[in-house]
């Protein structure tokens, strides 16, 4: 942290300085001389402003002025963070208090209709909205989840306090994501007792916010924003529902903004990364990103295997291990579908009275899934990797180790661990004669790559679907 308090001083002043030029002088005098820079310890410059409409203003109309400036000046990583003072409140009359003492005793928030109009609700326990059958304990774990899930444990841990605020997990529908993120309130809840949790998906978010808005009862806006801003764990469903409202973009950026600075926890869902998000404001996709952005992905043939075994146990019907290897090559969605599969397969073995065999399976799930019509061998995938990438296949196979090269290689064993059977030896001695390690190492390099780059994601898709097309 810089020690001498002048020198960030200066700097902000020599900010002013071009802020002056850049602005008329009356939004200058009103949205800039108020602000006092508090601190800046080499990477956040923080800035106390007199409200949180400084907040909105500057995010909105002046930022692109104002972030060149500060990159200049103080560094291109810098971030900036508004230090909003608490409002002191006015005095109140003296009001009738048996509708607040009857509110505080409640003890069943349940039935209450709208919770964020009743006097005395900080002294109540808010309902976390959680389903009860959404926990870890009943979540299969897996390659395609497994980094969504580590970080909801050590966010558990210390809600608020770690790396991964927020907590950004992306994936395609039926994959999870809702699962996981209830899982990780549930833990809250036992861990920290004490915490507010709130699970909501957007459209809800977006309907109370519309409701509020539209009311003609003076206040129930401010009562909307001041139940968001005393939550602990918000956790928000479906955050790609904000497209296109900007009304609701705008109250959420200020009740995330509030949290965030409080060290409260935030935990989003989403059908994309937030680069791919469209119609939503900059300044909110930023922040999206301050903390983990994780994708689960559809489930590879091993936790497709833990996901119908466990669905099995908790249906307790007998299944051999026939047909669960069958479902697990033939069904290739999400585990949405894995489940409705098999519920569909063993509702149908009862009605018909005749035992699950995988002669059943395919006579059931012909109507309900698309089979897959062909093995997928390794071989295959080695041929379409090499067409694709215009990669002759005795190069895929040789020591070269050019960046085109390499990276196809491990794309094909990557796509041969998700889509065969194959054990990584095998996957390993079928490509250049390469060991099990370097076949772990592969995976884990394509996995990273997908997760953080846009472009090559899209890439081993496409080659993904030649493989099963």
């Amino acid at each position: 942290m810089i020690s001498n308090t002048q020198t960030y001083n200066e700097m902000w002043q020599q900010c002013l300085a071009h802020l002056r030029t850049q602005t008329t002088e009356e939004e200058f005098s009103k949205w800039f001389e108020p602000i006092v820079p508090l601190e800046f310890d080499g990477t956040t410059l923080r800035l106390r402003v007199p409200n949180a409409s400084y907040v909105y203003q500057i995010e909105k109309n002046y930022l692109k002025f104002l972030r060149p400036i500060i990159s200049q000046l103080y560094g291109l990583q810098t971030k900036l963070f508004y230090a909003v003072p608490k409002p002191v409140p006015a005095p109140q009359p003296e009001v009738d208090t048996t509708e607040i003492r009857r509110a505080i005793v409640q003890n069943d928030t349940a039935n209450i209709q709208n919770p964020l109009t009743i006097p005395g609700l900080r002294r109540l326990k808010i309902d976390p909205n959680l389903s009860p059958g959404l926990r870890f304990s009943n979540y299969i774990e897996g390659n395609c989840n497994r980094l969504a899930r580590s970080a909801g444990m050590a966010i558990a841990i210390n809600p608020g306090n770690n790396p991964f605020n927020p907590l950004y997990i992306y994936g395609d529908s039926g994959l999870g994501k809702t699962h996981v993120v209830q899982a990780i309130g549930h833990e809250i809840c036992e861990r920290h007792p004490e915490l507010q949790v709130l699970y909501v998906s957007m459209n809800k978010f977006q309907a109370q916010f519309q409701r509020a808005y539209l009311s003609d009862k003076k206040g129930e806006l401010n009562d909307f924003i001041h139940f968001y801003q005393m939550i602990d764990v918000l956790i928000i469903d479906d955050i790609q529902e904000l497209t296109g409202k900007p009304g609701t973009q705008n109250v959420f950026f200020n009740i995330f903004n509030h949290l965030h600075l409080s060290g409260k926890q935030l935990i989003l869902t989403s059908d994309k990364p937030p680069v791919e998000l469209k119609d939503i404001e900059e300044r909110l996709l930023t922040r999206f990103k301050w903390g983990l952005t994780t994708q689960i992905q559809t489930p590879d043939y091993q936790t497709k295997i833990k996901i119908i075994k466990a669905k099995v146990d908790k249906l307790n019907v007998p299944i051999s291990e026939e047909v669960v290897a069958f479902l697990a090559e033939n069904i290739s969605a999400n585990v949405r579908e894995i489940e409705g599969a098999l519920s569909s397969l063993v509702a149908n073995a009862s009605f018909m009275g005749r035992r699950i065999t995988t002669s059943l399976a395919k006579e059931i799930l012909k109507v309900y899934v698309q089979l897959t019509q062909k093995e997928i061998t390794i071989d295959h995938i080695i041929d379409v990797v090499c067409e694709h990438q215009n990669i002759d296949r005795t190069r895929l196979n040789s020591t070269e180790r050019t960046r085109d090269v390499a990276q196809s290689r491990q794309i094909a064993m990557y796509l041969a661990k998700l889509h065969t059977k194959a054990p990584l030896t095998a996957i390993g001695s079928a490509i250049g004669g390469r060991n099990h390690a370097t076949v772990l190492h592969s995976c884990k390099a394509i996995t990273n790559l997908i997760e953080t780059d846009k472009n090559f994601r899209r890439q081993v898709e496409e080659i993904q679907r030649l493989v099963l097309s």
